[in-house]
């Protein structure tokens, strides 16, 4: 893998079409001495985040809606030796494509993700952030909003993101340190939206998260947690 890296960049959206020019402005703005390669997949069957798109070249698809069925979408259609998962409401580090290009160079890395940061001034939103980067390096399992990076010939190997409606990105990672596979947790963090805390209420919104994670590691199914948890950001 050398310096000309192309780096795919999968948003899956719904209901995204006041941000993703912003999204897709950052992504592009972003200094990098390969090629990016944007895919958004929309799981709406009406497609109004893909028809608000207003930038030229941006690899358009239409998916079942569900976050991992349209990462798995959106990573059949990509080009790029590297795959990296976005979320719509979050933006990377000015250097983030240099130096997952830089990490993945090495050969002993199979993926990674970035530190988790929130936009928000409030003190709290720190503790969560230092909790959320304690939590990466000692289990070892980031979450998809940490901006999830991997390379596509392992990712299609081991089988891509089960398709469930919840912690897609918690099974991925299992399964890559089950495998005995290493990750790198980027020291840098992402900025992404602190607007769910912000609807649902910081305490009440942290609470939550919890409770699913610990609910699934006893092994409830995820069918069963989706109920406490609609990803939709209207």
């Amino acid at each position: 893998m050398g310096p000309g890296s192309e780096i795919s960049i999968i948003i899956p959206v719904l209901n995204e079409a006041s941000i993703i020019n912003r999204t897709i402005d950052g992504i592009l703005d972003l200094p990098f001495g390969g090629k990016v390669e944007v895919i958004v997949v929309d799981g709406s069957p009406h497609a109004e985040t893909l028809n608000s798109i207003e930038r030229q070249g941006i690899k358009k698809v239409v998916s079942q809606a569900g976050r991992s069925y349209q990462m798995n979408v959106g990573a059949l259609d990509a080009d790029g030796e590297i795959l990296l998962f976005l979320h719509a409401d979050t933006e990377l580090p000015r250097d983030a494509l240099e130096i997952i290009s830089s990490v993945m160079r090495k050969g002993e890395f199979v993926g990674g993700a970035f530190d988790l940061g929130i936009e928000s001034e409030k003190p709290v939103f720190r503790l969560i952030e230092m909790a959320a980067s304690i939590r990466s390096r000692v289990t070892r399992i980031p979450y998809g909003d940490q901006a999830i990076f991997v390379r596509r010939e392992y990712f299609r190997a081991i089988g891509g993101f089960s398709e469930v409606p919840l912690m897609e990105d918690v099974e991925f990672m299992r399964r890559i340190k089950w495998a005995g596979d290493k990750i790198y947790i980027i020291p840098k963090k992402v900025k992404t939206s602190a607007r769910r805390w912000e609807k649902e209420g910081v305490f009440c919104c942290t609470l939550r998260n919890w409770a699913l994670i610990t609910l699934y590691s006893a092994g409830v199914p995820p069918a069963r947690l989706a109920a406490f948890y609609k990803w939709d950001a209207k």
